[in-house]
C-alpha cells in the first residue's frame, strides 16, 4: 500500500467534487482487500440534507465494483490536507472496513477502532439490553 498514491488520488477527487453551495471540496480514496483502489468526492444538492459525502461515493464505488473490505482510507480537502470523516461516514467506513481499517488522519494513521471506539455494527443487531430500572404500571 502506498499512502502517497492514495493521498494524490484523493486530492485529485476534490477537483471532481460538486460543491456549488459550500465550495468545500472533499475527495476520498481507499484500498480494497483485493487490490482495487476506490474513490469518491462530495456531491452537494440544493436540499442540503441530501448531499453525499466523498466517503459515501467511495463506499458506493467499492460495492459497485464487487464489494469486499477496505484496508486503507484517506479523505482530504482541496489543499490535500487530511480531514476526519463525519459520524455518519465513520459508520459507513466501519461497515466496509471494520476495526482494522487504516485511516489517514490529521494525527497520522489510526485504526478505525481508534477513530470510532465502541462502534455499532451487525453484531449488535437483535441484541436486547435490559434497562437499569423497570417501570411498573
Amino acid at each position: 500500500m502506498n499512502w502517497d498514491d492514495l493521498v494524490a488520488l484523493a486530492h485529485h477527487m476534490t477537483q471532481l467534487s460538486y460543491c456549488p453551495y459550500s465550495h468545500y471540496r472533499v475527495g476520498a480514496a481507499g484500498l480494497a482487500a483485493d487490490g482495487r483502489v476506490v474513490r469518491g468526492c462530495n456531491v452537494e444538492n440544493a436540499a442540503y440534507g441530501v448531499a453525499l459525502c466523498a466517503e459515501c461515493g467511495l463506499v458506493s464505488d467499492l460495492v459497485a465494483g464487487g464489494g469486499g473490505r477496505l484496508l486503507a482510507f484517506v479523505c482530504v480537502d482541496a489543499d490535500g490536507a487530511p480531514i476526519m470523516p463525519c459520524g455518519r461516514c465513520r459508520q459507513l467506513l466501519w461497515e466496509h472496513g471494520g476495526p482494522d481499517l487504516l485511516v489517514w488522519t490529521p494525527k497520522g494513521v489510526m485504526t478505525m477502532a481508534d477513530v470510532l471506539p465502541q462502534a455499532f455494527d451487525a453484531t449488535d443487531l437483535g441484541k436486547t439490553v435490559s434497562s437499569p430500572g423497570t417501570r411498573e404500571d
